[in-house]
């Protein structure tokens, strides 16, 4: 092609690109923050690719969801055979999948955690599982993190504090907060000057107390927060927060759309504590990219549920293609050995991202479980906890020159706690790949910072 044929080419290719963003500011209604400046064409793998053939390392898994990596081969070959023989059916029916799903999914969690709800989205099993607290306690007050991400239909949202609270007008009556047990951020210490993150509970409990009308049904929380910026639940925390919720007859609920199905090096995040919740909600991660969901419980509480007369009635529930998918997610992790391959390679990422912390004078923090971990970002000479001192400017800059050298990497942004990067690639990830994130990951704090 000649130099000018090949400028032609380009201004082809731009006028394209012209195009397509004008036809999505007619037509496609904006949902909160900014769009990435690239097209994506298509992905397989660790990668996607934009619409000009640049190949772009997932560190995200979409939307923290493609355990498998994009265009799994058993993904594909589920939806195919199911959406040519089974896919959807009437609510009040059921199919072979769905059974086959929730006794495998049962095999994977504690004894007494064995009814499964198959929903479709985190939101949609949240709100299930907030109803089923309600429904089996009488009570109608949920407590969340001050710093919870649990979804965006009305109940969700209300134990969501993080964003999003102005606006909308009242929130669902009940809604109360907890302190985020955040090392760096939280005024409770122990004489030695450690975070005493168990007074921090109790206080914020004996709040509660004062607050409450008598009438608490659930603890809602994630065991690492993760659009609260990776905030791991200290070891010890989640023991003691059962007992808080036992001494008040409310239910702990465990949020593990991010956390679950390995990613964090255990099957389920709350493995390592010991403590399994009353319910434990599903998303994201089950369905590898694809809207599956679930609300796992015990059978005292779903039959107390059913006896009172509890209504989940939604027109995906159960389908049969969400079971065919969620099942063959679960074969393959244990077929493949990703709950271990997590636990190797995030212990290898976290290697990675410590290197990255004594290099560079911009990185603050560096934390997470398995392939879910955080790198907190700082401006120099504000102290590596000094939150205030962190820009948005710095973090948008780092975040474009990664996209820009083939890394997307997503940045949460919430009052008080800077930049953090949330890195959670494919359990599938190569340890080149990962290793190559890293590296892109560092190369543009380089360019940006120094």
């Amino acid at each position: 092609m000649t130099e000018q044929a090949e400028q032609t080419e380009q201004i082809a290719q731009a006028g394209q690109a012209d195009k397509f963003w004008d036809r999505t500011r007619r037509y496609v209604a904006r949902y909160g923050g900014a769009y990435s400046p690239v097209v994506i064409d298509r992905a397989n793998g660790s990668y996607i690719y934009d619409g000009d053939g640049n190949r772009i390392l997932d560190f995200t898994s979409g939307q923290m969801s493609a355990v498998l990596g994009h265009a799994h081969p058993a993904v594909v070959e589920t939806v195919s055979r199911s959406v040519a023989t089974l896919d959807h059916l009437f609510s009040g029916m059921l199919s072979r999948p769905v059974v086959d799903f929730a006794e495998r999914l049962a095999g994977t969690l504690p004894e007494q955690l064995s009814r499964t709800l198959l929903l479709t989205t985190g939101a949609e099993s949240n709100e299930a599982a907030l109803k089923m607290a309600k429904m089996y306690t009488g009570g109608y007050e949920v407590v969340a993190f001050d710093r919870s991400w649990h979804g965006m239909t009305y109940g969700a949202a209300s134990a969501t504090l993080s964003a999003g609270r102005r606006g909308y007008g009242p929130w669902m009556p009940g809604s109360l907060a907890l302190p985020t047990p955040h090392p760096a951020a939280s005024p409770f210490r122990n004489p030695d000057g450690s975070h005493d993150w168990a007074g921090e509970l109790d206080y914020g409990f004996a709040l509660i107390d004062r607050q409450s009308t008598g009438a608490l049904a659930a603890c809602l929380v994630e065991p690492i927060l993760s659009s609260g910026g990776i905030i791991e639940l200290p070891p010890g925390y989640l023991t003691r927060l059962k007992e808080h919720c036992e001494r008040r007859g409310m239910l702990l609920i465990l949020d593990e759309a991010q956390t679950g199905l390995g990613r964090t090096g255990t099957m389920y995040a709350f493995e390592r504590d010991g403590v399994a919740p009353d319910i434990l909600t599903l998303s994201k991660t089950l369905g590898a990219g694809l809207p599956v969901a679930a609300v796992v419980t015990t059978p005292e509480i779903e039959e107390r549920c059913h006896e009172r007369g509890y209504l989940f009635y939604t027109t995906h529930l159960n389908d049969p293609l969400a079971a065919s998918v969620g099942l063959a997610v679960l074969e393959v992790i244990e077929r493949e050995g990703l709950v271990e391959r997590a636990a190797s390679l995030g212990a290898r990422l976290h290697r990675g991202l410590s290197d990255l912390r004594e290099r560079s004078a911009v990185v603050a923090d560096v934390r997470g479980r398995g392939l879910l971990q955080g790198l907190e970002l700082g401006e120099p000479g504000g102290g590596r906890a000094g939150a205030e001192d962190r820009t948005e400017a710095l973090v948008d800059e780092v975040t474009r020159e990664c996209l820009r050298r083939g890394l997307h990497v997503n940045i949460v942004q919430i009052p008080g706690m800077g930049g953090v990067f949330r890195i959670a690639p494919p359990l599938t990830i190569t340890e080149a790949e990962l290793d190559r994130g890293v590296e892109i990951l560092g190369e543009a704090l380089d360019a940006v910072a120094g």
